[in-house]
């Protein structure tokens, strides 16, 4: 399994803000944005990534990332020259897939509780994996209706009417077919390659599975300037009241041993006075703790 992050876009909600800098390399509490669902994605095992961002942007991504060999990951990156749809992220990072299973996630996106993804990652068997979090306001996205059994029966985008209250979470899961697919959908009313039509296309194919994230679950979406306070202060929140960090990539490369001990060593060693080395310094002393 690879995986893509796709932190394009203009940011355009986000505006002043995004005038200078991409809406993923602002900060969400300590941390900039796109190591959320960078961290989320090493923990459910994956060393492979494409991250795809306009050309303006893409240059700071590197900086801020490198080539992922400090996580013990792999980095390409690739160009969106403009927003064009979630769905041609896969035409462009055909090359990258190869003859793999994919997951692409948004990175505008946060997610923090339970193990859902490494384990349906783990479990992937082909067709197509998305997943359906309760809302209050399900026209501001995808929107999935189930049927008595729990069953897809449809999806829609951004319905006046919502069948459900069920949305559709910016984390997918798609085997090989998918570059064909999104070859072969056409362009929606706004000029652009809509992911809904991709799962559409799965759901023609019988293909698809919808996983249901519980009520205890907590899903983020960033991309507006409240969203982006308002999810702040929740892993603010979080953090002061469990002495964890959310979004932390070299704890989740160590945890899934991408990262000897030495190694997470050497990292910190490098970096500057501050409350996150303090941080992966506590990492490393209970690690000591636990192997005695």
């Amino acid at each position: 399994m690879k995986a893509i992050l796709l932190a394009g876009g203009t940011g355009s909600r986000l505006y002043p803000l995004t005038s200078v800098l991409s809406k993923q390399l602002h900060a969400v509490y300590d941390k900039p944005m796109i190591y959320y669902p960078l961290t989320v994605l090493i923990a459910a095992g994956i060393r492979e990534f494409c991250l795809i961002s306009t050309p303006a942007d893409i240059p700071q991504f590197r900086k801020l990332l490198s080539d992922g060999r400090q996580w013990g990951i792999s980095i390409e990156y690739m160009e969106q020259e403009r927003p064009r749809g979630i769905a041609e992220a896969f035409i462009i990072a055909e090359e990258f897939i190869g003859s793999d299973n994919i997951t692409l996630m948004l990175g505008d996106n946060i997610f923090f509780g339970g193990d859902y993804f490494p384990r349906a990652i783990a479990e992937f068997r082909g067709g197509a994996t998305i997943f359906a979090y309760h809302v209050k306001d399900p026209y501001r996205y995808g929107v999935v209706e189930f049927d008595q059994s729990g069953s897809a029966l449809s999806i829609e985008e951004k319905p006046q009417n919502p069948k459900s209250h069920y949305a559709i979470p910016g984390i997918y899961i798609y085997d090989n077919q998918i570059v064909e697919i999104a070859r072969s959908i056409n362009p929606s009313d706004r000029g652009e390659l809509e992911i809904t039509d991709v799962n559409l296309e799965y759901l023609r194919r019988k293909q698809l599975s919808v996983r249901r994230l519980s009520r205890g679950f907590a899903w983020l979406d960033a991309g507006t300037s409240t969203a982006l306070q308002e999810a702040s202060a929740y892993i603010e929140a979080i953090e002061r009241r469990q002495g964890i960090k959310i979004g932390c990539p070299e704890e989740a490369a160590f945890i899934r041993n991408f990262l000897s001990l030495s190694d997470l060593e050497a990292l910190i060693h490098k970096m500057p006075s501050c409350e996150y080395r303090d941080y992966l310094n506590l990492v490393v002393s209970e690690a000591y703790r636990s192997h005695g």
